[in-house]
């Protein structure tokens, strides 16, 4: 009998074991998959401008690739946004002059990466125009988060 009332004990501080030991797996899983998520929120990169009266050319200096398909591009000229933003990629958009190069132009690849350049040029329907001297800023953000600004003097 004394071996009977042995297990009993033992079988339960097993279980206890074995049910601590789960839920320390489960609570370790979910705070690592919180806080290491699979993909970056946002990715930073060095971005440089440059502009003219109709034309905006940006180059990716460094840091991530970027997904253009999953960016948002915001342009201001003087600090007043233009009334038609670029959707990208894109070929042909209201407010552009056709095919714009690089990652921005809907037949080449989505992968923008160091080292590539990007532009784009008004067209004559889209406001403000650019003048010489006009400060013009480029933004960059995914899911509303700024990867990059750029800023050039218009020539």
């Amino acid at each position: 009998m004394a071996r009977s009332r042995a297990v009993a004990p033992v079988v339960a501080a097993c279980t206890l074991v074995a049910v601590t030991v789960l839920l320390a797996v489960g609570i370790g899983t979910a705070a690592l998959a919180v806080q290491l998520p699979s993909e970056p929120a946002s990715a930073s990169i060095a971005l440089a401008a440059d502009a003219d009266s109709d034309r905006i050319a940006l180059v990716h200096r460094g840091g991530a690739a970027l997904n253009v398909s999953r960016l948002s591009v915001t342009v201001t000229v003087g600090g007043d946004p233009l009334a038609r933003q670029p959707p990208v990629p894109f070929f042909a958009a209201h407010g552009f002059r056709s095919g714009p190069t690089g990652p921005f132009n809907g037949a080449a690849s989505d992968r923008w990466t160091a080292g590539e350049r990007a532009t784009l040029r008004l067209a004559s329907t889209n406001e403000p125009l650019i003048d010489p001297g006009d400060e013009v800023t480029v933004r960059l953000a995914r899911d509303e988060t700024t990867v990059a600004v750029a800023t050039a003097r218009a020539t």
